[in-house]
Formats: structure tokens, sequence, C-alpha cells
């Protein structure tokens, strides 16, 4: 036991510093983003998500900022919804509609250097198609229930006294100072409190995870590859795969390549992937979703967005995978 204790530790370590990292940078950034006034121009980005769904404009920035670093854009809402300017409901959407720009930056990152040449021209931009209308159709979900849930909740309003509570002191839209230097060391400031906030909980909560994982051989749910592939018309051959790719994306990527076409139609082996990522949720959800979601929100509102997000994906997968196949 000690030998895997002191093997997993170091990663434990490394990682958690990393998305500390990342979050006093999109604190940091959302502070900046006010004090210089620049929540404007961001804003006319991305207005048209978030003024049809009712958020505010500086949820602009993290939707953005997601684009480059989904630990600093969710840092950045974690920050607007503990100062006020966001409730649980209007949190919910902002997640949701993140989903599309946190997309974006692995096309750049994972999917046009590494997965598109090992599987081809013609099905890699098919997965990464897929990939993508799975991700805006969540998105656009998100602005729909927007739309919908948060009709009472305009820009501009508290939504904390709008549910009837008593509403915090906001740290984001509260007095800035004049000078460059001010505002600089204002937003370091704030993006170190947050940090120290929430480092404790996240090493605590990744270090459990990683050990139980590193103990426990939580991989026997690629089992249910095998009936799942069977009900959705794919070939015998999809079961290996699935369990491959929902163990790792590119060795499943790899190990699906020769057999397309021949034993795999083109439309086949993405719904076969698919179906590989579906499966890889209850793996990389106890792994990485939750002790990532329960170190930024806490273990109460951090199951709400694991759950949301969870469900949302599987079920458009799941549409996807249908289209492909019927």
């Amino acid at each position: 036991m000690a030998v895997e204790v002191w093997g997993v530790l170091p990663t434990v370590a490394v990682r958690v510093a990393k998305i500390a990292a990342f979050i006093a940078v999109g604190v940091s950034l959302a502070h900046l983003l006010v004090a210089f006034g620049l929540v404007e121009r961001v804003a006319a980005l991305s207005k048209y998500l978030t003024r049809p769904a009712n958020l505010p404009d500086e949820v602009g920035g993290a939707i953005v900022t997601t684009a480059a670093s989904t630990t600093a854009g969710y840092g950045m809402l974690a920050e607007f919804r503990e100062s006020g300017r966001l409730s649980d409901r209007a949190t919910l959407v902002a997640v949701t509609i993140n989903t599309f720009f946190g997309f974006v930056q692995h096309i750049f990152t994972f999917y046009a250097p590494v997965l598109i040449p090992i599987l081809g021209l013609r099905v890699g931009l098919m997965y990464v198609g897929a990939r993508a209308a799975i991700s805006l159709a969540i998105t656009l979900t998100g602005v729909a229930a927007g739309a919908l849930l948060l009709a009472g909740e305009r820009p501009g309003t508290d939504p904390v006294e709008a549910d009837g509570g008593t509403a915090t002191e906001p740290t984001v839209t509260g007095d800035h100072p004049e000078t460059l230097q001010g505002k600089l060391e204002q937003a370091g400031r704030k993006g170190y409190e947050k940090t120290r906030d929430i480092l404790p909980r996240l090493a605590i909560i990744y270090a459990a995870v990683a050990l139980l994982t590193a103990n426990v051989d939580i991989t026997q749910v690629t089992a249910a590859a095998d009936p799942l592939a069977t009900t959705v018309g794919l070939p015998a051959a999809a079961v290996p795969v699935v369990a491959v790719f929902a163990l790792d994306t590119t060795n499943g990527a790899i190990v699906i390549a020769p057999l397309v076409p021949g034993t795999f139609t083109p439309e086949q082996a993405v719904a076969t992937m698919l179906v590989g990522g579906v499966v890889s949720f209850a793996v990389t959800t106890f792994k990485r979703s939750i002790p990532f979601q329960y170190g930024i929100w806490g273990a109460e509102f951090g199951s709400k967005v694991v759950a949301v997000n969870t469900a949302l994906k599987v079920v458009f997968i799941a549409a996807a995978v249908a289209l492909l196949l019927y």
C-alpha cells in the first residue's frame, strides 16, 4: 500500500498545482475584466448567448475564457456565484453554455494534431464533427434553459435577492482601485484568496480518489460495452474497441483506424467511438469530474453540476449514435 501511496501522490500534487494555477488566473482575470471595463467588449462577442439566456454580461468573459482554459473559465464562474452575481440556477445554465467553448480548445490541442491523423481525414472529421455537434447542442440547450428558467433574473438584478434571500457583498462588481498597479494588485490578491480557499478541498478529494483508483480496479465498468454495443447494432468487433476507447481515447483510435473500411463503415466507427465515450463516463466522472467539480463548488452544488453535465452528454451522444446508425 505504501508503494501505491508514494507512487500516486506526486501525480496528484502536479495535477492539483496545475488546476490551482488556472483557478488563480481565472479569478484574477474576472476582476481585471470588470476593473478595466472590458466586460462590455467581451460581452459583444458572447451577448448572443448570454442575453437570450438572461445571464449577466460578465458571464461572457467566463464563456470566452473557457475556450482557452476550462479550469480558468470555471474559476471565473465560481467567483461570480460566490459574490452573489449568479444564483445556483444561473450558474448551472452558464456551465451548460460553456460546453461548446470547452470543446473548442481540444480541437487545437488534441483532435487536430493527434486524433485526425490517426483516424484519417474522413473518419477523423466525422468524429470531431459529431463531438462538435453534441457540444453545440448542449450549449444551445443551456441558452434555451436560461431563457425559460431565468426570466426573473434579468442582467443587472441581484439573483440572490430575486430568490428572496439576502445578497452577499459582491466581490467582482464592487469598487476597484483607480491606478493600474492597484487594479493588478487587487486582481492578484483575489485570485490568491480564492485559490487558498479551494486548494485544501481540491487536494484532499483528488488524493482520496487517486488512492482509491490505484488500489481498486474500477475499469470493470467497461464490461457494459458488450450489451451496449449489441443493443445499438454495432459489429461484434466494436466490443473490444469500445473497451479500449473508454479507457484511453488515443489507443482506441489506434485500434479502430485499421478496421475502417472493412470491419466498420465510417458511420459505425464514429458510433463505436461515441459509445466508448458513454462507457468511459463512469470512469472519468469518478476519477476526474467529481474531484474537480467538488473542489470548485463543494459537494452539494458540485453534484448538481456533475449530474447535469453527465445527463446532457449521455442524451445527446445517444441521439448522435442513433442518427449515425439509423
